[in-house]
């Protein structure tokens, strides 16, 4: 079974909650904030479980905005749960050491 990572576009409002201040405090206020996922099922059908509150996480489902494909395509699809685990980390890593907001869980 093939598994995917994803990043979904979170509203820039995300970034004055306090929790996820607390997970990027390098983060550089204005730039742009980013939900990264793995999941079994395409990215889109799981964004749309997000927003509709299907086993979804809270700020995926409140602030989530849009996919952005550019920035997970390249690693789609992946042979196993935990490479898809070890990437999804990896990206999240990725995105915040730009600056950017994350939420990863």
């Amino acid at each position: 079974m093939p598994y995917f990572v994803y990043v979904i576009e979170l509203d820039k409002t995300v970034a004055n909650i306090q929790r996820f201040i607390d997970e990027n405090p390098e983060y550089v206020y204005g730039m742009s904030c980013f939900y990264v996922g793995q999941t079994s099922t395409s990215p889109q059908e799981r964004f749309d479980q997000h927003l509709s509150g299907y086993k979804a996480n809270r700020y995926a489902k409140k602030f989530g905005l849009k996919l952005r494909p550019g920035l997970f395509r390249k690693y789609n699809p992946i042979g196993t749960r935990e490479n898809a685990e070890y990437i999804e980390q990896e990206l999240a890593t990725s995105l915040r050491s730009k600056g950017y907001g994350v939420w990863c869980r």
